[in-house]
Parts: structure tokens; C-alpha cells; sequence
């Protein structure tokens, strides 16, 4: 029997992650996670945003072992159905129709393989918020538009939509909540596949001034 001071604690612990998942501090937001769930383990939500933050840290094992835990004790049917789909090993909807689609226009495997990774951590990510794919096509198109700005070979947006048989207007909507629930952003290391990341020289850069600073001051 959890105390209901114990609850409280595991709540506050829960919104520490939370803070620090935001921030990219995955190492805290996972310890916190984990110490939330030794406290009170029967609470699915801190077994959700461990695997989110697992997922983010690219822990893919230790993801899949997070959303086992929440699936037995989530009650949600939908919500279970949604994340059982992740442990299948057939493709749904939306794999599918990118698979076809980028390799009619000739995207290397490794950028497919990039919108596969992409499409799967996003549905971790978004959590308990709805995710409606009924209609796959906006969801396919705005992940390969996604993965090709991430890869410096865009395509307009205009274009991707005719491929998918789709809007503009949807494959927009849906770009922006990709952006904005992974935190995508130019050049990010999880996506991107060319040969030399340029965000490579900008830590290179950041780390020799560094040197040039501590010499500096240096007396």
C-alpha cells in the first residue's frame, strides 16, 4: 500500500522528469522517472514518460520494457491498442505508404529507415495525446518532407503533398507537431544521414573556444 505521502513524492519526482525531459537533461529525466515508479510502481503515467525518455535517449530495449510496464496497468482500451501496434512486426498504414512512396523517388534506404525510426519514436512521444491515422497519407508525407529538410533534400512541400495524394495544408499541420513533440531541428543526429553532419563543427567549434577562453583567463 502506497502512503499518500509516498504518492505525492512520486508526483513531484514525475514533474522533475517531466522538466528535464523538456530540457533535454535525459539522464536526470530518467533517473527521476524510475525513482517515481519505485515509489509508486502502479502509476502507468511514470511508466509512460520513462519510455519517452528512453525513446528520446535512444534506449530502444529499455523503451519497449517502459511501455510493457504501462501497458499492464493502463486501462485505456484504446490507448493499449495503440501501443500494443508498436510491438507487432507487421507495418501499418503510414510505414507502408512511405516505404512505397520514397523509393519511387529514390531516397536512400537510410533516410527510409530514418522516417521509420521517426514515425515510431513520435508515436512514444505524443504520450496519451490523440493520434488520429485514419487517414495515413498527411502522416506519411509530413515525416518524408520532415526527413528530407533534416538531410539538406528538400522537396516543396507543394510536391510531397501531390506524391501523397494529400494537402498542403495537412502536411504543414502535421510537420509542425513532428517538430514540435521530438524537437526536431536542423541537422538533428537521430535523423540525419549524410556523410558529415555540419552540427559536427559547430561542437568542434564550441569546444575550441572553450580552450581559447580557459587560456585566456589563464594567469
Amino acid at each position: 500500500m502506497v502512503s499518500d505521502a509516498d504518492k505525492r513524492k512520486a508526483a513531484q519526482l514525475n514533474e522533475e522528469g517531466l522538466l528535464r525531459y523538456r530540457h533535454w537533461e535525459l539522464d536526470e529525466a530518467i533517473a527521476a522517472f524510475r525513482k517515481a515508479i519505485e515509489i509508486n510502481p502502479e502509476q502507468p503515467d511514470y511508466h509512460l514518460n520513462l519510455a519517452r525518455a528512453l525513446v528520446r535517449y535512444g534506449d530502444y530495449e529499455g523503451t519497449l520494457k517502459a511501455l510493457g510496464s504501462f501497458l499492464r496497468l493502463e486501462s485505456d482500451p484504446e490507448l493499449v491498442e495503440r501501443f500494443e501496434r508498436l510491438f507487432g512486426t507487421a507495418l501499418d498504414a503510414v510505414e507502408s505508404l512511405l516505404i512505397t512512396t520514397m523509393l519511387e523517388h529514390n531516397v536512400p534506404l537510410e533516410m527510409i529507415g530514418s522516417s521509420i525510426q521517426m514515425w515510431m519514436e513520435y508515436r512514444i512521444a505524443v504520450g496519451r495525446h490523440p493520434l488520429d491515422v485514419r487517414n495515413p497519407a498527411p502522416w506519411a508525407a509530413a515525416i518524408d518532407l520532415t526527413v528530407r529538410k533534416v538531410n539538406f533534400r528538400e522537396v516543396p512541400l507543394k510536391q510531397i503533398a501531390e506524391w501523397y495524394g494529400t494537402s498542403p495544408a495537412a502536411v504543414r499541420k502535421r510537420h509542425l507537431e513532428l517538430i514540435s513533440t521530438l524537437d526536431i531541428m536542423p541537422c538533428d543526429y537521430r535523423y540525419f544521414r549524410q556523410e558529415q553532419n555540419p552540427l559536427d563543427k559547430l561542437v568542434e567549434a564550441a569546444s575550441m573556444f572553450e580552450e581559447l577562453e580557459e587560456r585566456f583567463r589563464k594567469l
